[in-house]
């Protein structure tokens, strides 16, 4: 009996998880995706960086908290109901990144993710791993291992309790 060779996939697919921030579209592999929720109650530690706005418990894990609007350097927002954060793993701990609104679930093609222009150079770099055309728009795509230069100075610091190998859901 012969069996049937799979045919290597040409048209591969990167899920993302769409959202906004200020008036720009971007998105993060949905890989590094925990979970999407409604903002939680906030405590502001001292010595944090600019964008990081606080850390929340979620579900026993201490998760600080980067706010993009302030990273990206954009107005506060004006308390918008649709404000979500997305926990996204980076390294061994969990980060909510504060969006506007989430705007979909979506594959791109893998070899549609383009070079991210030239945007600074140290803490101006604000982590975009590439753009992609979704939807009649560019979406930038966000590298979350970058946010590590974030929270890691805090955890340093001792501002942040000692991870464990995998945090329980």
């Amino acid at each position: 009996m012969a069996f049937k060779s799979q045919r290597p996939r040409h048209d591969a697919e990167r899920s993302l998880v769409g959202f906004v921030v200020g008036d720009v579209a971007y998105a993060v592999e949905i890989a590094h995706v925990r979970e999407i929720v409604a903002p939680l109650a906030l405590t502001v530690l001292p010595h944090m960086p600019s964008a990081v706005v606080g850390v929340a418990n979620h579900r026993g894990e201490v998760v600080p908290v980067v706010d993009l609007r302030q990273r990206f350097g954009v107005a506060s927002s004006t308390g918008d109901r649709r404000i979500k954060w997305i926990l996204v793993r980076v390294g061994e701990r969990t980060v909510g990144l504060v969006v506007d609104a989430i705007t979909d679930v979506f594959g791109v093609p893998t070899g549609e993710l383009r070079p991210a222009p030239g945007l600074g150079a140290g803490d101006e770099v604000r982590g975009i791993s590439g753009v992609v055309s979704y939807d009649g728009s560019l979406v930038f795509v966000l590298d979350v291992e970058r946010f590590e230069t974030l929270i890691e100075p805090m955890a340093t610091a001792g501002l942040l309790p000692a991870h464990d190998e995998e945090p329980s859901s």
